[in-house]
């Protein structure tokens, strides 16, 4: 079963122009990463460059710094007030500067993080965060499995094509 058929959505085609960044966002410091060779701290030492996971000990300022250190592109998505499928893939698609005919389903996403942002040109490499998704009965845990594997699915494309794709996620 596709991810359409999952969630109970056709497809829907996606165009994508390079994603850019978005503004500064302030969170609270924590303990410092490892060094760098270069005596920076980095964040990424010990993350692999194409996963999903849990945004755990991470801040999403520090998140961003080293996205910018890096030259890839930062994606941040603060999802608290949304409550079900669509709303959730609605800020997703305005903070990740989708088209307005994004189709708001889990094959248009996965075709905005991948096939479409391809074709935009050589990218560098991408850190995602997707903050405070919803667990509510509208958007359960298949819906957020669901969406995560959409997720897992855009990082294996990019670590196909050796570009870092980091996603890191919370839970209300």
């Amino acid at each position: 079963m596709d991810r359409g058929q999952a969630a109970g959505q056709g497809t829907g085609p996606c165009r994508s122009t390079r994603v850019s960044q978005v503004s500064q966002i302030n969170h609270d410091s924590h303990t410092a990463p490892p060094m760098d060779t270069e005596g920076r701290m980095s964040l990424f030492k010990t993350v692999p460059p194409n996963i999903v996971q849990s945004i755990r000990a991470f801040r999403v300022n520090e998140l961003q710094q080293e996205a910018a250190h890096l030259e890839q592109h930062f994606l941040y998505a603060y999802c608290a007030e949304a409550v079900t499928k669509q709303q959730v893939l609605s800020t997703i698609a305005s903070a990740f500067h989708f088209p307005r005919h994004f189709g708001k389903n889990f094959d248009a996403l996965h075709d905005c993080l991948t096939d479409l942002t391809h074709k935009a040109g050589k990218q560098i490499g991408f850190v995602v965060v997707l903050e405070q998704l919803p667990n509510t009965q509208k958007f359960d845990k298949e819906a957020r499995e669901t969406l995560l594997d959409v997720f897992r699915d855009a990082a294996d494309y990019w670590a196909e094509k050796k570009v870092p794709f980091r996603v890191f996620y919370s839970f209300q």
